[in-house]
């Protein structure tokens, strides 16, 4: 049910909201990925997690432009 609470959230929010939150998580990934190069980060499963978290960001983005 996580899922479903975070995709309500994402799409009661505006676009520039979304917008802002889809550069911050592309930040946390760039982050994630240098902490993963030089062997610091500890939970690698926040990698795809971010990354599943940025395509659900880019899907709701889409979905309020054709509507």
């Amino acid at each position: 049910m996580k899922k479903k609470t975070y995709l309500d959230e994402l799409k009661a929010k505006s676009t520039e909201q979304l917008n802002a939150d889809l550069v911050s998580a592309k930040k946390e990934l760039f982050n994630l990925r240098f902490q993963n190069a030089t062997n610091q980060l500890d939970n690698t499963a926040r990698i795809t997690e971010v990354r599943k978290n940025i395509a659900r960001i880019q899907t709701v983005i889409t979905e309020k432009a054709k509507a």
